[in-house]
């Protein structure tokens, strides 16, 4: 599959649990870090969204989880966006990168609070070139 973005990490020893694989939490903090160097990537500054009293919020995330993750494993987390009405749905997938195996998947609906009031983001929309896939 081709993402827009992939982000190639490490485990560390602290993220294991006591049965020496990646603590299922952390698969979330994987995904939430990747989103975040995408945006960056992007030019999106969450700063300067909230001058603009902008404000994006994670309004679910589900997570399967496939082949365990150990201490040092080399692993790519990779993404892929669209645009839903008002939520903007993030595909993100890990794979542990020795067999390219599939540890997780996920999908995390990302909305934007405009003013207080739920809204779509234009300025979003314009850095993450969504405006012609809006279903």
């Amino acid at each position: 599959m081709k993402y827009a973005y992939e982000l190639k990490m490490k485990v560390r020893d602290y993220e294991c649990d006591l049965e020496g694989i990646v603590n299922n939490a952390n698969y979330q903090h994987y995904m939430e870090h990747t989103r975040h160097e995408f945006l960056l990537q992007a030019g999106v500054s969450f700063a300067e969204l909230l001058e603009q009293d902008i404000v994006s919020v994670v309004a679910r995330i589900t997570i399967a989880y496939k082949t365990p993750l150990r201490s040092r494993d080399e692993f790519l987390s990779c993404l892929n966006v669209r645009q839903e009405g008002l939520r903007y749905v993030f595909h993100q997938d890990i794979y542990r990168i020795s067999d390219m195996k599939l540890a997780a998947r996920g999908t995390v609906d990302v909305v934007c609070l405009v003013g207080g009031k739920l809204s779509r983001c234009p300025e979003l929309e314009e850095k993450l070139k969504l405006n012609n896939e809006v279903k």
